[in-house]
């Protein structure tokens, strides 16, 4: 007797997933498209993802060889080309090698505007764009006026910045440039007396401050 009411169960069970079969099957197929295509989507996309980096690292080191054997004006070129279809990280590497290789070939205008437009680039993260002001006010020591060098480095010579050391240097520099030594031995001594500083630095800013104090 109890086969025959397992039979039965089981003939019910058949019917009910019969039933719910014929009613969600359309959802069930649609379902298993969707993520048969969505697997598939995601392995085509790895694939061109990793076809355009590999791309960009040749385009990037076929650069970087030129500027090595001296082909300055074509590193640029050819550095500069990679930005626009670039991944984040390797565009603004690219921008930032652009901007130096101006400044290597003599380009002082061209590499200042690099630099500033790294600096003021909102998409870039803060670390980075106040590297990208440090640079430009290094560049910008023998063509800018030296308060606008010591007024745009200010924010970034605070301690708290990772960069505040060159900041710092940079503008020692541009007061002594503007022949104010007070302002400039004290930039040094500062440098002096930070124990974050590296101690050949300290050193070296220890003997200058001491030679502006005569």
């Amino acid at each position: 007797m109890s086969d025959i009411f397992q039979e039965v169960d089981e003939e019910l069970r058949r019917d009910a997933a019969l039933k719910l079969w014929k009613k969600y099957r359309g959802l069930v197929i649609a379902a298993a498209v969707a993520i048969v295509v969505a697997s598939g989507g995601y392995s085509w996309w790895r694939y061109q993802d990793e076809r355009s980096r590999q791309s960009e690292e040749v385009a990037y080191s076929s650069a970087l060889d030129l500027a090595r054997d001296g082909k300055t004006a074509e590193a640029v070129e050819k550095m500069t080309a990679v930005v626009p279809n670039a991944h984040a990280g390797r565009a603004m590497l690219a921008r930032f090698e652009a901007a130096a290789l101006k400044a290597r070939a003599g380009d002082a205008a061209g590499s200042l505007a690099a630099y500033d437009a790294l600096a003021k680039d909102p998409n870039i993260d803060d670390v980075y764009r106040n590297l990208a002001t440090v640079l430009w006010g290094l560049h910008a020591l023998d063509v800018e006026q030296p308060q606008a060098i010591v007024d745009r480095m200010a924010p970034l010579t605070d301690a708290a910045n990772p960069w505040h050391l060159s900041a710092i240097e940079v503008t020692a520099i541009a007061h002594l440039k503007a022949g104010d030594r007070a302002a400039a031995r004290s930039d040094y001594q500062r440098l002096a007396d930070d124990l974050s500083a590296p101690s050949s630095l300290r050193a070296r800013a220890a003997e200058v401050a001491a030679a502006l104090a005569s």
